[in-house]
């Protein structure tokens, strides 16, 4: 029998390294980690019943977590309650699938929707012998990291091919973006199982309105935001900054404040900020809660997103949606969120010289600042939007779901 549509759906959503409950700006937390912890809200206000699926990586944390009305976090034990990192996990994703197969058999939920390709090969374990629908969004994808990282990619060797087995077993694809469309093209995935629901921002939180962070004694503030790994740019953004002596440069992301000094990712960049000169213009914030996020965009005159590539990016919408210009580079999904020269600029990626002219062009002239942070502020309302993240996200669920015979409980 088809399976019955009602009002208010039971829905999975699983992410196996990306907790919705983790602080922002840690070596595996960022956007996946808002996307999962947004996505889950949004759905949870339109009525549904929401669990999130992520693996258990300490031993302090019950078994589940209420994270707001409607949505549940599980912390399901697969390998060491312990921080691994996350091209490390593929070999507890069977015991990560036997937990949710299990769970599932006693009470399946309407529809699961997997986030990034290995809680993709823990959910096909669980989903496909219960006959539970399944979505899955990818976030970054296995070939594109290779052709930008090469030598330096962790992967493991046969991620692309579980990719490709992933995309062509669940009833549907979500795409980000459009330059990922193509490359799931690439990858072998029949365009008709592919749609594009974009990531969003929360707009009554980030907002150009309210408190901004304290600035520092030079005319211009900079900020890059997000993980610290070399992909991101931050080394581009340093070396721009050698051009731009009336601007300071704050980089948030990372371990919190009082751990900086241990970490290699912080060393990395506060040697590359000495080499050029800039170190007594360049402030580390470490890792931020949700809540301090805006504030510090909101004390910026610009944000700058260099990096080599960027499956969607998250940043560029919280800062325009704080009425920020963005600097950010023309690459995967901010091709599609910033828009140049309306919103910001696009550069080329990889090159300091192409960020520094058309950050100082902007840093130049207040009045286009403010055109470029009122244009996002009104991009964002009307394109990217969680409210509206959602509803397209539902209407997936629901044409999947009625396309499959309802699942016997309790087998």
């Amino acid at each position: 029998m088809r399976r019955p549509l009602r009002a208010g759906l039971t829905i999975a959503l699983v992410s196996e390294h990306a907790s919705p409950l983790a602080a922002l700006g840690g070596e595996d937390a960022g956007g996946q980690n808002v996307h999962v912890a947004q996505l889950a809200g949004e759905l949870a206000d339109r009525g549904h019943a929401v669990t999130v699926y992520t693996r258990r990586d300490s031993a302090s944390l019950p078994a589940t977590v209420r994270l707001r009305p409607g949505v549940a976090v599980r912390h399901v034990p697969a390998g060491p309650a312990e921080p691994v990192p996350k091209d490390r996990l593929l070999p507890f994703m069977a015991r990560f699938g036997a937990v949710l197969e299990r769970e599932w058999a006693r009470n399946p939920p309407d529809v699961v929707h997997s986030h990034f390709w290995m809680s993709g090969v823990a959910t096909l374990q669980a989903a496909r012998p219960l006959g539970i629908p399944f979505v899955h969004t990818f976030h970054a994808l296995g070939a594109v990291k290779r052709r930008h990282q090469g030598p330096a990619d962790t992967s493991p060797a046969d991620r692309v091919t579980w990719e490709r087995y992933v995309g062509l077993s669940c009833d549907r694809t979500v795409a980000t973006c459009r330059d990922e469309v193509e490359e799931l093209m690439a990858l072998g995935l029949p365009p008709e199982r592919v749609g594009i629901v974009p990531c969003g921002v929360d707009p009554a939180l980030f907002t150009p309105d309210g408190p901004a962070a304290p600035r520092g004694p030079l005319p211009h503030r900079l900020l890059q935001l997000g993980r610290l790994v070399p992909r991101k740019g931050a080394e581009v953004s340093l070396a721009a900054l050698a051009a731009l002596p009336d601007a300071e440069l704050v980089i948030a992301g990372g371990p919190r404040a009082g751990c900086l000094d241990a970490d290699p990712d912080v060393r990395r960049l506060r040697e590359a900020a000495r080499s050029l000169g800039v170190a007594d213009r360049v402030r580390f914030a470490g890792g931020l809660a949700r809540t301090d996020v805006p504030p510090l965009l909101r004390s910026a005159d610009l944000v700058l997103c260099p990096a080599d590539y960027e499956p969607f990016g998250i940043v560029p919408l919280e800062a325009m949606a704080c009425g920020v210009p963005v600097v950010a580079s023309a690459v995967g999904g901010q091709r599609d969120t910033v828009a140049d020269p309306g919103t910001g600029r696009l550069v080329p990626p990889g090159d300091p010289v192409a960020l520094a002219e058309a950050a100082g062009s902007l840093l130049a002239s207040p009045a286009e600042r403010a055109a470029c942070g009122a244009a996002g502020r009104r991009r964002v309302l009307t394109r990217f939007r969680w409210a509206a993240v959602a509803a397209a996200t539902e209407e997936v669920y629901r044409e999947v779901s009625s396309r499959h015979p309802a699942p016997v409980s309790g087998a």
